[in-house]
């Protein structure tokens, strides 16, 4: 069976027994949604890129040691650990992300709910949660959007180069961010999600 077919749990295990390929498979694997979560929060490419590394050296670390017993639960656990990893950060910086105050299409944006300033650890880690249920909304509408989403908020494109990127119109992107603001509204309301700290 070629690795890349293999899930999660077993490429770990194949690594901890000394399978070194099996770990390129899992950082492959989930380089995108990690390094995506982790430039939301920190909004720095630099800082993000030596984050990401930061948890792939503790993942390894940890299989190495033989202390990993998240049986089934590779992603949560490796998402937990980015999460923990930028809390470090801002603690370590004394500084909490700075969102772009920006109205899309001219409607007020979720986005906008996480607000600029200086906060104490308690309201830092609240918005560290508010962000990680709001990246999870995400990943659950249809690809378009999400692509959209991801293009806007995650890599800072303007409207313009998203449709460059993607092929359509200005005014389709527009309104792919439109249905997917409408869509994730939707899912907070349904989930009955708080995004205020």
């Amino acid at each position: 069976m070629q690795l890349e077919l293999k899930n999660d749990q077993e490429l770990v295990s194949l690594y901890m027994n000394g399978h070194e390929p099996a770990l390129s498979i899992l950082i492959k694997r989930h380089k995108r949604k990690v390094y995506s979560y982790i430039y939301l929060m920190v909004k720095n490419r630099d800082v993000a890129e030596d984050l990401f590394q930061d948890v792939f050296m503790k993942i390894i670390r940890t299989l190495k040691s033989g202390k990993y017993n998240e049986e089934g639960k590779f992603l949560p656990w490796l998402m937990r650990i980015s999460h923990n990893l930028v809390i470090d950060y801002f603690r370590n910086n004394k500084r909490m992300m700075m969102c772009d105050h920006q109205k899309e299409g001219g409607e007020y944006s979720l986005f906008d709910i996480i607000k600029c300033g200086s906060d104490n650890m308690e309201v830092s880690m609240i918005k560290g949660q508010i962000t990680s249920d709001l990246c999870k909304l995400v990943e659950q509408l249809p690809e378009e959007q999400r692509e959209i989403v991801l293009m806007r908020h995650f890599n800072d494109m303007s409207f313009k180069e998203i449709a460059e990127q993607t092929n359509v119109s200005i005014n389709t992107a527009l309104g792919r961010m439109r249905y997917a603001l409408i869509n994730l509204r939707k899912m907070i309301d349904k989930h009955e999600i708080a995004l205020t700290a």
